[in-house]
């Protein structure tokens, strides 16, 4: 892949990857000012402005010289998370669940937009090849996301799903995990472990759940 070819690629991805995490982090603001804990809202991370959620490095640097680096075989990066005071919440246990599968969930919901924005496109007979691909990148960053959050390991959202619905005794020892929970997943990622046994079953059930809820729609176009 040449240099120009990676650069529209970049460009084409760098909009749906916006979005994603943008939204992706706001959500879990939001659902935890709606159970009981401000600390989001205080600290303004209650808010769909990319630029209170973009790590430079993590968001921007890292992603960026990885796809460089390996022409776009190998790309990792996360976001600022958003600050979450499980002790605030209302019922603790209960709410830690929603606050966790809001960030995945409003990614599903993005890539549903993308697909409909996709199908819409080529029902008007887009000639701009580059909003088709924007389009079809949105449904697979979104579904990538949405499926890498779910890996049932703090800190990633499913772990904390994971803490929220094991019984106490079974929810501390996997809490415990926490403080190393990013370098196992980043080593379990590295291994290929996470793409082979987690990403490519989940997002391949995403894209029929997708195909699936846009066949009403896909059907009246043909």
């Amino acid at each position: 892949m040449d240099l120009s070819n990676l650069i529209q690629t970049v460009l084409i991805y760098a909009l749906p990857v916006l979005f994603s995490i943008t939204v992706h982090e706001a959500a879990h603001g939001y659902t935890a000012r709606h159970f009981g804990d401000n600390t989001a809202a205080m600290l303004g991370r209650v808010t769909l402005n990319p630029l209170k959620h973009i790590d430079p490095i993590g968001t921007v640097l890292m992603p960026l010289l990885l796809y460089f680096a390996t022409s776009g075989t190998f790309l990792f990066g996360y976001a600022k998370p958003v600050p979450v005071n499980f002790h605030h919440l209302r019922n603790p246990k209960r709410d830690m669940v929603w606050v966790a599968l809001a960030g995945p969930a409003s990614n599903f919901a993005q890539a549903l937009a993308w697909a409909l924005l996709l199908v819409a496109l080529v029902a008007l007979g887009a000639q701009e090849p580059f909003f088709v691909q924007m389009a079809r990148a949105g449904v697979a960053v979104n579904l990538v996301m949405w499926a890498f959050n779910l890996f049932p390991l703090p800190p990633l959202d499913g772990g904390r799903i994971l803490v929220g619905l094991l019984p106490w005794r079974q929810a501390q020892l996997v809490a415990r995990v926490e403080p190393y929970g990013f370098f196992i997943v980043l080593a379990l990622v590295v291994g290929g472990v996470v793409g082979q046994l987690w990403l490519r079953p989940l997002m391949s059930l995403g894209y029929q759940a997708i195909d699936l809820l846009i066949s009403p729609l896909t059907a009246l176009l043909r």
